[in-house]
């Protein structure tokens, strides 16, 4: 599917601007992102693409402009929230929880058990038995997906830079979110850990899932997208299908620089 199809805009950026002091990391940018696509976000280094993850998902407040989401404005939420209505991302640097196993990474990430609080902690009603046991279920069903079910006992902190990586987006899954924003998802991997993370977020794409994703390796981006937006000094120079986006002359100068 490219991003021309008539799939529905499921995410969106209004003239978004983000700027620290006199530093304009983020400048006037529209664009947006169809329902059940792969999106990249590209750009040389310091054009802007992980300050506006950060604005979409709350970690940052705008400095002008809007996001949507489904239609509806979630600048000014807070992350969390924005977590909630279903957009959920990864990090450049992974962030998990080193001391815990690999099933409870995923375990935390999922919504408390229905009925869970001191009360319901002291008699373990069944309702709440039963939905730990769902749970956990699940969080295997995630880990067999991402191809670490093996792993579900190991500490996290014994896993390789890629299987951490496996473990933030399996993470990020049991949220059930219906946008992920994946940050540079293959930096540091290996070829064959490269391979199977693009495999993965395909398969996440046949799931329903919308990806948008910020990716240095060009192959990768080529290789998986519907849709690429191009960032240059925090502007967008240029967005299309890949076959447009390699030949467009004002990415390859503002990847290669010109005379």
């Amino acid at each position: 599917m490219r991003h021309a199809d008539k799939a529905m805009s499921i995410l969106e950026t209004r003239n978004l601007s983000k700027s620290f002091g006199g530093v304009q990391a983020v400048n006037d940018l529209s664009f947006n992102v169809k329902e059940g696509s792969i999106t990249a976000l590209i750009g040389p280094n310091g054009a802007g693409k992980t300050t506006v993850f950060n604005l979409i998902t709350g970690y940052l407040p705008k400095t002008a402009g809007e996001i949507l989401f489904k239609g509806f404005r979630i600048d000014g939420s807070p992350s969390y929230r924005i977590a909630r209505r279903g957009i959920v991302r990864t990090f450049q640097l992974v962030r998990i929880f080193p001391n815990l196993t690999v099933l409870d990474n995923v375990l935390v990430a999922m919504m408390a058990p229905r009925g869970e609080s001191l009360w319901g902690g002291l008699i373990k009603t069944g309702g709440v038995k039963e939905e730990t046991v769902r749970n956990r279920r699940r969080a295997r069903e995630l880990l067999d997906q991402v191809g670490l079910v093996d792993y579900c006992d190991e500490y996290a902190v014994n896993l390789g830079f890629g299987h951490q990586k496996l473990v933030e987006v399996a993470r990020a899954m049991a949220t059930e979110p219906e946008v992920l924003l994946l940050d540079e998802p293959t930096a540091g991997l290996s070829h064959d850990m490269t391979n199977s993370m693009q495999r993965l977020i395909y398969r996440l794409k046949e799931q329903g899932k919308t990806i948008l994703f910020v990716e240095h390796d060009m192959k990768v981006v080529m290789g998986i997208s519907d849709w690429i937006c191009v960032l240059n000094y925090g502007r967008k120079i240029a967005e299309g299908p890949p076959e447009a986006i390699q030949t467009d002359v004002r990415v390859i100068q503002a990847y290669l620089g010109s005379d």
